[in-house]
């Protein structure tokens, strides 16, 4: 049996530079390995010969990020690219490869973290999460730190966990180098003044230290050609409706070709969508606010309000700035009094069933475009989890995208992106996208790893296209898939691809759960529970274990069943299980892609 406690410790390598150094090392033969260990023996002598910098001799700025979605990344990369470009040290690292034990040795500290779902930690930074908020923090009066939260105000927690790292750096007796910034989706500028705050502080702090005698080096992907700023117009190839006669939902299948763009993906990556709000929304929209969509905005040379909500503009989901802006306008008072009388998960349970256009219809004010345009978000990109390996697609990549319609209040309501994409794409019509990299959803490098891909819904997009990389590879390692939805008859997503799979050897296991077939409401953590045996030898052998899909109510179900089945089947306590669950992410063997 496993213990946790006695597991190896965790190299002292990014997963990615492993994922390298395996790569290569399989590709040497016996010679080239020989010659390739005295090489390293030399290098590394020829470093130890070299006094390096530390803390104590050149300060040098961490820079420290937990992102689930790639924002809190992307801050980062800039920041350091920055940092370097001004000639200082600086280091970045993801919370996922940083040493608790290293916070007393830092002295400038840049924390960039999201909050994810309702108040959690993005997973890469769960375990230092836990640890800042335990008893085992060491004293910091030398540390200097300065945290950038990154947040959606949609949620009742907004910026929960940076607020959580900057209380308890606090109270460990370090000093803030700037307030707290707390971040919107729109983040863009408060994270550009924030990160210029961070740097002329930690000039002013290292301007009498002496230069580091050998620069911290840290390889960071250069800025894509291609980007959320700078989309690619992908065309659409193919939009073809996946679920069946009779069935609630309508789920499509869509295929886009990359072109010569030289956008490149691996299986595990998100596809960013620059969508409009289509005019079902926008036109139900103008007409309560009683406003005149040509109307011509102070803010832009010939923009329209119409234009601005179609192009540029949040409608659909509700946020706390929004709301306390529109409880603002003269007339307003019981929208102020509801805001007031509601706690935190009575709001956010409030905001969840409605948007923009039902806040507008109950509670009525007079309001210029102008005024209206301000109170809005601006228009975020959505990201879907890419459903194809690039090995098998060649420059196309596919998607799995769920109309999001619903009746609420007297009025239809739509999803943005998913209706956009949905009724209105049409073959041929161009798309504007980009990638969005997922380092913390990877395959094994081992190919012969077994795998195990727990997708409900739309969330088995991922897991296609880690099936699809499998079979080109030619991996030996046995996959099992654990898929639910609805009804069997009208929902089973790509039901031909999963037994094609399965005849051919490919799918060693395919177990799944239709949750309105049957008198009780069947789910995949029932699965993980009749199956608890097997799935806790599969981890015992080795397995990597994905979960993808809804954020909510399954991935917490799901976590929660996973513990289960660990206590049960290892024969755990809870402290036990908490650290087999650690071992687990710090090795990488448990990845999630919620959202």
């Amino acid at each position: 049996m496993h213990d946790p406690a006695t597991a190896m410790p965790a190299p002292p390598l990014t997963r990615d530079a492993m994922d390298q150094l395996d790569a290569l090392v399989a590709s040497l033969s016996t010679e080239q390995l020989q010659w390739a260990s005295g090489y390293l023996a030399g290098r590394a002598a020829i470093i130890d010969a070299v006094p390096l910098a530390t803390a104590d001799d050149a300060p040098r700025l961490t820079i420290l990020y937990g992102s689930q979605t790639g924002n809190g990344r992307r801050v980062a990369e800039k920041l350091y690219r920055d940092v370097q470009a001004r000639g200082s040290a600086a280091e970045m690292v993801s919370m996922a490869d940083y040493p608790p034990s290293r916070l007393k040795r830092e002295y400038l500290l840049a924390v960039i973290v999201s909050t994810h779902g309702e108040g959690d930690p993005p997973d890469d930074a769960i375990e230092l999460h836990r640890f800042i908020g335990g008893r085992r923090v060491p004293s910091l009066p030398e540390l200097r730190y300065a945290v950038l939260a990154l947040g959606d105000s949609s949620y009742e927690n907004f910026c929960q966990t940076g607020q959580d790292f900057d209380s308890a750096l606090r109270d460990a007796g370090a000093t803030a180098l700037a307030p707290i910034a707390e971040c919107d989706l729109d983040f863009g500028t408060a994270a550009a003044d924030w990160s210029q705050t961070v740097m002329a502080e930690a000039a002013r702090l290292t301007v009498d230290a002496p230069a580091p005698v050998t620069p911290t080096l840290r390889a960071v992907p250069d800025a894509p050609r291609w980007s959320r700023d700078t989309p690619y117009e992908a065309e659409l190839l193919l939009n073809q409706t996946l679920t069946g006669r009779g069935s609630t939902k309508d789920v499509r299948h869509l295929e886009l070709d990359l072109g010569d763009s030289g956008l490149l993906y691996r299986p595990g990556d998100a596809l960013g969508v620059v969508a409009p709000n289509p005019q079902r929304i926008v036109e139900p929209l103008l007409e309560h606010l009683g406003l005149d969509g040509a109307s011509i905005l102070f803010s832009g040379e010939d923009q329209t309000l119409r234009g601005a909500l179609t192009a540029e503009r949040e409608i659909t989901t509700l946020n706390r700035r929004f709301l306390d802006g529109w409880a603002g306008l003269p007339g307003n008072h019981a929208l102020r009094e509801l805001l007031a009388g509601l706690d935190g998960p009575g709001l956010g349970r409030w905001m969840a069933t409605r948007q923009v256009v039902d806040v507008v219809r109950e509670f009525r004010a007079e309001v210029t475009p102008d005024q209206f345009v301000a109170l809005l978000r601006p228009m975020p990109p959505r990201l879907y989890s890419i459903a194809s390996a690039p090995d098998f697609a060649d420059s196309e990549v596919h998607l799995t995208v769920a109309l999001v319609h619903y009746d609420a209040f007297a009025l239809p309501h739509w999803g943005a992106a998913s209706s956009w994409l949905s009724l209105d794409g049409a073959e041929g019509d161009r798309i504007p996208v980009f990638i969005e990299p997922n380092e913390r959803f990877r395959l094994p490098a081992d190919p012969d790893r077994p795998v195990i891909m727990i997708g409900p819904g739309t969330g088995v997009a991922p897991f296609r296209a880690f099936l699809q990389a499998r079979d080109t590879a030619g991996a030996g390692g046995p996959n099992w898939l654990l898929f639910g939805d609805r009804h069997f008859a009208s929902d089973f997503l790509y039901q031909s691809e999963w037994l094609r799979y399965r005849k051919c050897g490919l799918l060693n296991r395919l177990d799944v759960a239709f949750s309105r077939d049957g008198a009780e409401k069947h789910y995949v953590q029932h699965l993980m529970q009749a199956h608890g045996d097997e799935l806790f030898a599969w981890l015992q052998d080795g397995a990597h274990l994905y979960v993808c899909g809804d954020a909510t109510h399954m991935a917490p179900d799901v976590d929660r069943m996973l513990q289960r089945v660990i206590s049960r089947h290892g024969g755990f306590g809870d402290d036990q299980t908490t650290e087999y669950l650690d071992t687990l992410r710090r090795e990488g063997r448990y990845q999630r892609d919620v959202y």
